[in-house]
């Protein structure tokens, strides 16, 4: 079963409740995604660990519920 925009988003602002946090649907399928995630709380960290925080926000459901989804994320400006 797919998951939906609005209940991705909700659990990334669970995590991170500071985040900003747009999400684009990119095939119509509901199971592929793109996200672009910015929040305070990556600041100093790399690429790979922001990423890996936005990963453990969604609580194992990449790969099985949620099939790709493309990150772009970055502190503050």
């Amino acid at each position: 079963m797919a998951m939906d925009a609005a209940e991705i988003q909700s659990m990334i602002k669970e995590a991170l409740p500071d985040a900003h946090v747009e999400i684009r649907d990119l095939a119509g399928d509901g199971d592929h995604y793109a996200a672009v995630v910015v929040s305070e709380a990556f600041r100093g960290k790399s690429r790979v660990q922001q990423h890996q925080m936005v990963f453990k926000a969604l609580k194992g459901r990449m790969g099985g519920e949620l099939h790709a989804l493309a990150l772009q994320t970055s502190a503050p400006e």
